[in-house]
């Protein structure tokens, strides 16, 4: 048997649409038909050669994937409940379990030899994929959600929800509170609606260099919106005052870590502020170091999401409290709309459906 997938036969090379052999799930895997699989910027850097991870071609990237058990491989315990036809998401961080980083749940954070679902272990831009049953979640059968709203959920909507936990840790959110939400692409349109929902009622703001992207904002909840195309940091923050009554912000969910948003952002942080940076799309930050010190403002890095994150978006989405900004698109298609993401045209997220 065989099926379709989208493999990368070098860097800097547009992904080939390959016939291959389907994948057999060996002890403890599961093999999942894949319905759905999410179109991140990390795809496209992947392809770029932006991160630091050793590929052997030709390789299936795609790591965000929702679809439905095909086959439960041998050894998988019947504890884990899984059956043939159950409708799953793909945890994408395949820790080795044996790091503190892993025994403390952050999988994600590996230091071992653990890696990523579509940056080492084949991914999801194919028909099938063969995935550790320990790495898939059940969805019940009373989340009424299709597979293209699924998938975007285990990077788009979990990494911005372990930003905006974090800024909630700091006790700096709530009544009386300004947070803004910076990058309103795959990310921060699931960012402003976590803004709203862990912020204790704190003003939120959404920054975007498109009103196309800042209405997406508008409608997920954002209080005020401001397009820093073309704007100093002095205008911004007259802006802000403007709207807001404040010229800074108590907390910043950064979704694009770009250079220049992240030096915005910081210009922006009230004394005792923090910036939470998700996004990464530079390679260096640059801080100016007395109002950091002298003001104890704090940046943070926030990467994807646990386990533990991940199924709390999925009890949110399930309850209907998360909005979806999803495009669908064909396999056929996959170089095109790769393009548009690096050039920044894509509102919300891309899925790419399988039939």
């Amino acid at each position: 048997m065989r099926m379709r997938a989208a493999r990368m036969h070098g860097y800097k090379q547009p992904l080939q649409i390959d016939e291959v052999p389907i994948p057999e799930p060996g002890p403890g895997e599961v093999l999942v038909k894949v319905a759905a699989t999410g179109m991140c910027r990390s795809d496209y850097q992947l392809l770029d050669g932006y991160f630091p991870v050793k590929l052997a071609f030709p390789y299936i990237p795609g790591h965000e994937v929702a679809g439905h058990i095909a086959q439960v491989g041998p050894g998988v315990p019947a504890s884990a409940g899984l059956a043939e036809g159950d409708m799953v998401v793909v945890d994408p961080a395949w820790g080795d379990g044996t790091c503190r980083q892993c025994h403390e749940g952050n999988e994600q954070l590996c230091t071992g030899s653990g890696g990523w679902i579509g940056f080492g272990p084949p991914g999801g831009f194919a028909e099938y994929v063969a995935v550790p049953s320990r790495h898939v979640i059940g969805i019940g059968a009373g989340v009424d959600l299709e597979p293209r709203y699924l998938a975007p959920l285990v990077d788009a909507g979990v990494t911005p929800y372990r930003g905006m936990k974090k800024l909630q840790a700091t006790g700096r959110l709530g009544a009386g509170r300004t947070v803004i939400v910076s990058g309103i692409g795959g990310l921060g349109s699931y960012g402003v609606q976590y803004a709203r929902l862990l912020g204790g009622g704190a003003t939120v703001v959404a920054f975007a260099r498109s009103e196309d992207k800042l209405a997406v904002a508008r409608e997920n909840g954002a209080d005020h919106t401001i397009n820093t195309r073309g704007k100093t940091n002095d205008q911004v923050r007259a802006e802000l005052r403007e709207l807001t009554g404040r010229e800074e912000a108590d907390g910043v969910l950064d979704c694009s870590g770009a250079p220049e948003s992240l030096a915005l952002n910081a210009s922006l942080l009230a004394y005792e502020a923090t910036l939470v940076s998700v996004g990464l799309m530079g390679q260096r930050v640059e801080l100016p170091l007395f109002p950091f010190v002298s003001g104890e403002r704090t940046f943070t890095g926030s990467f994807w999401g646990n386990y533990n994150d991940l199924t709390e978006v999925l009890a949110l989405a399930g309850q209907g409290q998360i909005t979806h900004t999803v495009t669908p698109v064909r396999l056929d298609d996959i170089n095109d709309r790769l393009e548009a993401l690096a050039r920044g045209d894509v509102i919300g997220r891309q899925v790419v459906v399988f039939d």
